[in-house]
């Protein structure tokens, strides 16, 4: 039974499967849009409205390093980090107090009929 169980495996180890929500989430910062697999979309989502949910927290904060340092640690991310404090970036979302992903469902894959989804920032 799954009693208590929380988050999806992937087909992945830990330390793969962190790696793999970070480069998710962070494409997702970059470009706006991603189309990845229904299960990984599913994972994301509420990744992203947390961290969303906190850079509004700490916009009055100049330590954008604490947002860094615990979600997303790879070489894109201070470009992510600049992007999610652009004021730009932020006025989309504030007036809202969560919901700030779609998550489309598309035709399955091809090659192994994987439900597939597009990831998009509203």
């Amino acid at each position: 039974m799954q009693h208590l169980r929380k988050g999806r495996k992937l087909g992945r180890v830990r330390r793969q499967r962190v790696a793999l929500k970070r480069t998710l989430l962070t494409s997702l910062i970059m470009e706006e849009k991603i189309i990845t697999t229904e299960a990984k979309a599913k994972e994301i989502k509420p990744l992203f409205d947390k961290l969303v949910t906190k850079v509004k927290q700490y916009q009055e904060f100049p330590d954008k390093r604490v947002i860094i340092i615990r979600n997303l640690r790879n070489k894109v991310a201070t470009k992510a980090v600049k992007k999610l404090m652009d004021d730009k970036f932020n006025q989309r979302f504030k007036k809202r107090s969560s919901g700030y992903t779609r998550i489309v469902k598309l035709v399955p894959r091809r090659s192994d009929s994987a439900k597939m989804a597009m990831l998009e920032i509203l």
